[in-house]
């Protein structure tokens, strides 16, 4: 059998934040966990990185890896425009890749190299509304030509491939699922005492509903706090904490908040820091995500990875996700969603059962098959 040609991958990584706030959750998240495993996912891949500076704790040169800079931040969305359809032709051409994976939803109009695309979700094109416009209107065009100029389109669910297909018109043939990891070593149960401190020292009660995400609209904030305002719990000293940074249009959340006096027992603790994240998971007891939609729902597979039990969202890709290891409720069910968290506040052996099962589920969930999926992806795309 012959062996595999050396491969050499340039990866658009501009979407690395800089600061630990909400843009450096999701994409950010995954971009650095593939930058880590991709160069064990094949001993005959090359990668080269384009960014604006290189995150500390990632590969470099003595790994197999070469970052190459560019000159200007690109932190701001207009200059990272910019860089992406004017100088990263140039770049890509200068640095001789074989193949440039854009990892998250756009590449270069006149790329020099073949491409691959990371589709994550299609928010923009399903909820609309909910974008900005100027952002919706890009996204919208630059990720329809993307896709169809595409030799390969990796998706990170079956739910975001499927919607490729209707919304985009590519075909299945043409996609690959490559779907998330979870980092075991970090997000996993924590010892008791170790979360009992945390908890102590945050003021925490025992019994506290988790929400984990951005706020912005299609989370669908305000619903969950209504539905935890007809909680039984919370008139039992239970809290309420939306832990996130800021998105945008999340006035909405703050105002209803108010409107339904819950201002002591909901609580907005902002964004947590990745070396917080699995102690929030591990104290909590459950985790709630009541997403109007999501491409994957990550916070969900962490939580699972944890040991604690979750309440999900019945559409898009959280079922997938989730499997039989949680409660699914409808995103527009009020009292639905206010019935899971109260049968879970009161029933320990439910609790239990879930974060067993979360965990088993959680574990087939690993980067390096996530890795292995884009490599695969990427020789196909050369094939």
């Amino acid at each position: 059998m012959n062996e595999p040609f050396a491969l050499h991958v340039g990866l658009n990584a501009h979407l690395l934040s800089r600061q630990a706030t909400y843009r450096s959750a999701g994409i950010h998240h995954y971009i650095w966990q593939l930058v880590r495993h991709l160069p064990a996912a094949d001993a005959h891949l090359r990668l080269t990185i384009f960014a604006d500076h290189q995150p500390p704790h990632l590969p470099g040169a003595s790994d197999g890896l070469h970052w190459q800079l560019s000159r200007w931040s690109t932190e701001k969305p207009w200059k990272r425009i910019l860089w992406e359809q004017a100088a990263q032709p140039w770049v890509v051409r200068r640095a001789g890749v074989h193949l440039l994976h854009s990892m998250a939803f756009v590449s270069p109009l006149l790329s020099p190299a073949p491409t691959v695309v990371t589709v994550h979700d299609l928010s923009f094109l399903r909820f609309p509304e909910r974008f900005p416009a100027l952002k919706r209107l890009y996204l919208t065009a630059m990720t329809r030509l993307s896709c169809r100029r595409a030799r390969r389109i990796i998706a990170v669910s079956q739910a975001t491939a499927d919607e490729t297909v209707r919304w985009l018109g590519v075909p299945p043939s043409r996609i690959d699922i490559a779907p998330h990891g979870v980092d075991h070593q970090r997000f996993r149960p924590l010892p008791p005492d170790q979360v009992t401190r945390f908890r102590q020292a945050r003021g925490l009660p025992e019994r506290l509903a988790l929400f984990v995400g951005t706020l912005e609209p299609r989370k669908n904030l305000p619903t969950l706090v209504e539905a935890f305002g007809r909680t039984r719990a919370r008139s039992q000293g239970a809290w309420l904490v939306i832990a996130g940074g800021r998105g945008w249009h999340y006035q909405t959340l703050y105002r209803r908040i108010r409107e339904l006096a819950l201002t002591e027992s909901v609580h907005l603790a902002g964004f947590v820091p990745n070396g917080e994240l699995a102690l929030w998971y591990n104290a909590a007891t459950m985790f709630v995500y009541p997403s109007i939609y999501e491409g994957f729902g990550m916070p969900l597979l962490e939580a699972m990875a944890c040991g604690t039990p979750v309440i999900s969202s019945n559409v898009s890709a959280m079922p997938q996700v989730v499997g039989e290891a949680g409660l699914l409720v409808a995103p527009d069910d009020i009292e639905g969603l206010a019935e899971a968290m109260d049968h879970l506040f009161d029933d320990a052996d439910l609790r239990a059962d879930l974060g067993r099962r979360g965990q088993a589920r959680a574990a087939a969930y690993t980067w390096d098959a996530t890795a292995q999926a884009t490599v695969a992806s990427y020789r196909r795309a050369l094939e």
